[in-house]
């Protein structure tokens, strides 16, 4: 077998991507491909048709071809096992079978051919060697990243440690009215020295914590003190550069949370001079037969107030919850008044509240194995079918109240089986070949459409649906927990204020 070229290409024989595995010319292969849909005869049922010099060998895709480029002494059966590998392939980069989605697409899927055909010639891989191949994962370069980490926290604690000294032997100097010891000359030892200790603290401080003020200014004078961070200063003045000529700088988020990924997607919000943040975050693990495993669920309230003249204040608390939750209050809160009267205020009725500054005030844990507090039920039913599994699945609503947002049902499926045929579906989904799941979307859920369904069929077993995870946010929390009034201590006049409610899903699993 001698495999001249793989290509995709449109039914007029326009080509979308073309891997050529031995020396040709694009307007070869061009000239090749155009004249692909003409030598086609509808009145046969053959996958290749050939001429004088070459053979194609071909599989239709929906409105376009995988076409293989065979010299006309190559082994048939060979080749059309090496087509049935390569049609497989694209549906792994590609969630849909389109011009503009293999286009997108076109490095991934190149890389892919490589992997299969080297220098004409079929390699002997799976589907599954193909995508371990290209995702080019190194134990070498992982052990690498592991030394250098443990380096790094060396060397910060080393720096911790250097610093603690030099801020010892200040403070001893000073005691016994001595001269600081310091790194400088030119007669500025002691200023060098105070300064070293500073830099160094300042610098240790800044790379545990992120940034969120401007850098402190640094001492002037010919200090020749160690500077630690200069790399990063580099950095970033390299980075304000390309800016400056017109350069899109793009800052990586991969570190984020979902949590935190849905808080900065949150709509602002008008903030009063009080304001107060009610944030809920629950973690479920049902069974895939029915039954709650565990579930627990976290709530605090946080106050922040930005005029001081609010700093005296007292939170009215509205508790309509009948599910038991445990609350407690902030040490420095009185807890009599918040028993007595649902009043959280400071025990020194004469001190404030901390000003600029978020203050957790009142905080509640619910942990439970009682089904009827599911807020969201998954029934999640696969059945084996001649051709595969047929699967049906339903969320229902339970907490009429909660109105969850952007609700994301993900479904693992078995990989190098191609994409699921969805039938009925209430919302949307997506089909992602790479990570081999099936995202079912909703955009909301509420008393309108508490109940929905999903049905698609595919090649698997009835374990390899599960776990069934699911991630939404609502802007209503999930115990009845609310701050009614806010009122000051002198004169109880009321206050303005605002609130903010979000309910998060930190871990939602149906296993």
């Amino acid at each position: 077998m001698v495999l001249l070229a793989a290509a995709v290409c449109t039914k007029a024989g326009k080509a979308i991507v073309s891997r050529q595995f031995v020396e040709m010319t694009r307007t070869r292969i061009e000239g090749l491909l155009a004249a692909f849909p003409k030598l086609m005869n509808t009145g046969k049922q053959h996958r290749f048709v050939e001429t004088e010099s070459v053979r194609y060998v071909y599989q239709p895709m929906e409105k376009l071809y995988m076409v293989l480029i065979t010299t006309k002494n190559s082994n048939i059966l060979e080749d059309l096992e090496t087509l049935r590998l390569f049609s497989r392939v694209i549906p792994e980069y590609c969630r849909a079978l389109e011009e503009d989605e293999i286009s997108e697409h076109c490095f991934d899927l190149i890389f892919a051919f490589d992997e299969i055909v080297a220098l004409g010639y079929r390699e002997n891989v799976n589907l599954a060697q193909i995508r371990t191949f290209t995702e080019m994962d190194s134990h070498e370069e992982k052990v690498f990243r592991a030394v250098r980490e443990t380096q790094e926290r060396e060397a910060k604690a080393e720096m911790r440690r250097k610093a603690k000294e030099l801020q010892q032997a200040r403070r001893d100097a000073e005691r016994q009215g001595k001269k600081a010891p310091g790194f400088g000359g030119f007669g500025s030892s002691a200023v060098s020295g105070g300064s070293t200790a500073a830099m160094i603290t300042e610098t240790i401080i800044e790379t545990d914590k992120p940034k969120v003020a401007p850098a402190p200014a640094r001492p002037s004078g010919p200090s020749k003190a160690l500077k630690l961070g200069a790399k990063g200063k580099e950095v970033d003045n390299f980075v304000d550069k390309l800016k400056s000529e017109g350069e899109t700088i793009m800052s990586s988020n991969m570190g984020k949370r979902t949590s935190e990924a849905t808080k900065v997607h949150a709509p602002p919000i008008n903030m009063e001079s009080v304001h107060m943040k009610i944030e809920e975050e629950i973690t479920l693990t049902c069974g895939r037969d029915g039954g709650l495993q565990n579930m627990e669920l976290h709530g605090m309230i946080m106050l922040r107030i930005s005029d001081d003249k609010f700093g005296r204040i007292r939170l009215h608390v509205e508790n309509e919850d009948k599910k038991g939750v445990q609350l407690q209050t902030h040490p420095n809160v009185d807890k009599k008044l918040f028993t007595a009267e649902s009043l959280i205020g400071l025990k020194n009725p004469e001190k404030s509240f901390p000003v600029n500054s978020d203050v957790g005030v009142l905080k509640w844990r619910l942990q439970t194995t009682e089904e009827s507090f599911i807020p969201l039920t998954i029934n999640c039913w696969p059945s084996e079918s001649g051709n595969g599994c047929d699967v049906n699945i339903e969320y229902e609503l339970q907490e009429d109240n909660l109105e969850p947002n952007d609700v994301i049902i993900t479904i693992p499926l078995p990989s190098g089986v191609g994409a699921p045929v969805v039938g009925e579906i209430d919302g949307e989904y997506r089909h992602d070949s790479r990570r081999s799941t099936l995202e079912w979307c909703l955009p909301v859920i509420d008393a309108k459409n508490k109940s929905g369904s999903l049905e698609f069929s595919i090649a698997g077993q009835p374990s390899n649906f599960f776990p069934v995870q699911v991630s939404f946010i609502s802007k209503r929390n999930y115990c009845n927990i609310q701050v009614t009034k806010v009122t000051q201590v002198d004169g109880n006049s009321p206050v303005r204020f605002s609130t903010e409610t979000t309910f998060l899903v930190d871990k939602y699993e149906i296993l």
